[in-house]
């Protein structure tokens, strides 16, 4: 639940919102944690057949006796939210200016398993990069949409909200904020929006930066994501990239469950632990750092941060309408697209695949920057912020 203003008779109005979650909610949300039907543990010692029981569990009773869904809930309301109508949908999203007022605006876009909480963590950082490392020339205006289907965006009644019409829809939002001039960042879902915003080239948007880039060549794609082998004559840094696709495409499971069957995944909008397990399940790297986090072991995503974004899916039932996106999709995750103006690209070691140089130079002929970092995975905003935020100054200076 959620409080906004009363709604204007203009479609195009930016209304204030406000997030207050019910009391009930949340002693029914613990009430069904704790009332968990748990399966049999899996007959592996590895992560091959899933999110494992142990880390499930683990989850499960930090979040019955220990989690804190109220610190999430201030954290949100610390920064202002705003509705507004885009295309026949209402669009949930956060907009914060920076008191640099020849600051860069910038749409920041999230991806699956994720939401606006990816994002928390640099919002006050790129706003204000004097109180935290950077300079006054490092500001950014942030505006920071969730995603149709996703936390309090409206859910599509009616198919045809793919990732194109979802980039459209967000160059409206920044044309009604009254910016003439932008950049755009995404991650997952995110890279893959804002590629086709780019595509697209609105006079408005200056360049983009993205942590899961398009840059694989479209037929070696094509090959990988059929099971074949790749080619002979490769780098090393693209044989290693093949070889992380590859893995992809043979272990992505979720993605071509929701891509086909969305709406048979009725459980997790029943069942907390459910849909927890199901987004854990993403990708190796962050299942196992996930997994160590709710062991105890300090590492990128703490299990507050875990289940902020997991509580956040559950009080808005949005697990199955943030899913049909795969379904409504027609577009390959990493294939180059033929952009043409300014991108940025930093490639993270345990992302789904880490972009090598050489095909970001071929996807993108205006690359203004490129950086092969040394840690980090899929969510790079939420999981190495520094790292993050130093690549979003960095990558996007030149377009100033």
């Amino acid at each position: 639940m959620a409080i906004t203003t009363e709604r204007p008779a203009s479609d195009t109005a930016v209304r204030p919102f406000r997030i207050e979650v019910p009391e009930a909610d949340l002693e029914d949300l613990r009430a069904r944690v704790l009332a968990t039907r748990w399966p049999d543990r899996e007959t592996v010692e590895d992560l091959s057949q899933g999110t494992p029981l142990a880390a499930s569990q683990a989850l499960a009773r930090y979040w019955a006796t220990e989690y804190d869904w109220r610190k999430c809930e201030t954290r949100f309301n610390s920064f202002p939210h705003f509705l507004t109508e885009l295309d026949g949908l209402d669009i949930h999203f956060l907009h914060v200016r920076s008191k640099h007022e020849d600051a860069l605006p910038l749409l920041v876009c999230h991806g699956w398993p994720g939401s606006i909480v990816e994002q928390l963590k640099i919002i006050e950082p790129l706003t204000d990069p004097t109180a935290h490392g950077g300079q006054a020339s490092d500001a950014f205006h942030l505006v920071i949409p969730s995603m149709p289907g996703y936390g309090y965006s409206g859910k599509p009644t009616s198919t045809g909200w793919g990732p194109g019409r979802i980039g459209r829809a967000y160059v409206e939002l920044m044309r009604r904020l009254g910016y003439t001039r932008f950049a755009a960042q995404g991650g997952d879902w995110g890279s893959v929006i804002v590629d086709l915003m780019a595509l697209d080239a609105p006079p408005e948007l200056v360049g983009i930066h993205a942590n899961m880039p398009g840059t694989v060549p479209p037929e070696l794609d094509a090959v990988l994501a059929a099971g074949g082998e790749a080619p002979s004559g490769l780098s090393d840094d693209e044989r290693a990239a093949c070889d992380q696709l590859s893995f992809f495409y043979k272990h992505a499971y979720y993605a071509y469950f929701m891509g086909d069957r969305p709406q048979s995944l009725t459980g997790i909008a029943d069942s907390p632990v459910g849909l927890a397990a199901f987004m854990l399940d993403h990708d190796a790297a962050s299942l196992a750092m996930i997994s160590r986090s709710f062991d105890g072991v300090p590492e990128g995503l703490t299990p507050d941060d875990v289940l902020d974004n997991i509580t956040h899916f559950w009080l808005t039932n949005s697990g199955v309408s943030a899913a049909r996106i795969y379904w409504e999709n027609k577009f390959s995750f990493f294939a180059a697209k033929g952009v043409t103006i300014p991108v940025a690209v930093s490639a993270y070691p345990d992302e789904l695949y880490q972009a090598p140089r050489s095909w970001a130079e071929k996807a993108y002929p205006k690359l203004v920057h490129y950086n092969r970092l040394e840690k980090g995975g899929h969510f790079a905003a939420w999981e190495q912020p520094e790292s993050f935020i130093d690549e979003v100054r960095t990558g996007l200076r030149s377009l100033r």
